[in-house]
């Protein structure tokens, strides 16, 4: 045996003759194994048949248990084990789609009231509404990168769908930094979706549909009912949760809202985004009254801490956003969640007052803050926190291109 033949390239093949199989085995181009074909990833990802694009019905919510409960006389439902109930009804219906996220307790230090009314059904989830279609999976675009995507590809779908809504603020790359947390508030959020072949655990752009990583309570306040609490520090930036409920069009909304008005108290929250305003009037609205998570206890505040933030998973219409609410400063343990019911519209801050519908009733505002206006709706008097971004990235950008070294 010559040295030669420990030298050889690891491309190339044995001396000895070969079958044809043979070869196309060791080449990794064969197609089938005797009558079997083999089935690739990108050929299994072209058939959308393979992809089971789950929809989930309004008409389909189960008020079973709430129904039961409600049955009972006051003093059963203000039995302290209430607590443990709503507390395992949380987990065991967010067990399928969020099962590693952080128990949620339910505390309250001010009445024996012992949870939240039973008026609705806990979920992740988003319910379309009567009229409403489910979106052609066939339009969904899954980029084509290997491992976790780069943020600096020229070729990822997904990143360059991302750079046409934040290319204006002269920032490369995704919405998320390498933590996953979110980088500019209010810019659409785009990830990667079941269509894509990038690695679902090491892809840095999977995190709203990862689930809450964030440990949050439940707790009853003072004078603003129900509120959501940090349980432990949350950084600038973290998913705090989904704004789930049912999707309805506008006019079923304003229906809604002419009766949740005369109760004082909504949960429906418009779809206004900055970036859809071409598409004219609001056309969708997300209503948490009778389904919905901790999020629907978000209270107002003139000073937030949140913010809402369309995102966008496994959903090819622009006009369909899933609502995420992030944090938009470091958040300490204690500290009450809120976000402003007026608006989130980072380039039309005028418009605050449209933005969120029904979403504020006009009640006077309890959140606290030094400049709270004194009620849940008011004109905002400012600039918007993206808006404010992009003008002092703009700033350095014009500084280091007209900057002459002496």
């Amino acid at each position: 045996m010559s040295s030669n033949d420990f030298n050889s390239s690891v491309d190339s093949l044995p001396r000895s003759p070969l079958s044809t199989k043979a070869v196309s085995i060791l080449k990794n181009t064969f197609t089938s194994i005797e009558e079997y074909p083999i089935l690739t990833w990108e050929a299994y990802r072209q058939d959308l048949n393979n992809f089971n694009h789950r929809v989930y019905y309004a008409r389909d919510l189960v008020s079973l248990l709430h129904d039961y409960i409600n049955s009972y006389e006051e003093s059963f439902r203000l039995s302290p084990h209430m607590r443990l109930v709503f507390e395992g009804a949380i987990r065991e219906n967010t067990a399928e789609d969020d099962p590693d996220a952080p128990w949620i307790e339910v505390i309250n230090t001010i009445d024996d009231e012992p949870t939240p009314p039973w008026e609705f059904y806990y979920t992740n989830k988003i319910w379309l509404g009567d009229g409403i279609e489910p979106s052609d999976m066939t339009e969904l675009v899954g980029c084509d990168c290997k491992g976790q995507c780069d943020p600096k590809s020229t070729t990822c779908s997904c990143l360059m769908k991302q750079q046409e809504y934040i290319r204006d603020f002269y920032t490369p790359g995704f919405g998320y930094d390498y933590k996953g947390r979110l980088r500019i508030p209010g810019v659409p959020v785009f990830e990667c979706n079941a269509h894509c072949s990038c690695d679902d655990d090491e892809c840095k752009n999977r995190v709203v549909q990862k689930g809450r990583k964030c440990s949050v309570n439940i707790r009853k306040t003072p004078n603003k009912g129900w509120g959501v609490f940090a349980s432990k520090k949350i950084a600038k930036g973290t998913y705090i949760g989904l704004y789930s409920g049912e999707f309805l069009k506008d006019d079923e909304c304003e229906r809604r809202g002419l009766v949740y008005d005369q109760s004082g108290r909504t949960y429906l929250l418009d779809i206004d985004f900055y970036h859809l305003k071409p598409f004219g009037d609001v056309q969708y609205v997300v209503d948490a009254y009778h389904a919905g998570n901790f999020t629907r206890f978000l209270n107002n505040s003139c000073d937030p801490n949140c913010k809402v933030n369309p995102c966008y998973i496994n959903e090819p219409d622009i006009r369909r956003p899933l609502l995420a609410l992030f944090a938009t400063r470091d958040v300490g343990i204690g500290e009450e969640l809120c976000f402003n019911y007026n608006g989130h519209d980072p380039d039309n801050p005028e418009d605050d007052d449209d933005l969120l519908g029904t979403k504020s009733i006009k009640n006077k505002c309890y959140c606290g803050a030094v400049k709270c206006r004194g009620k849940c709706i008011s004109l905002s008097t400012g600039l918007s926190e993206a808006l404010i971004h992009r003008i002092y990235v703009w700033l350095i950008y014009l500084y280091k291109s007209l900057y002459v070294p002496l």
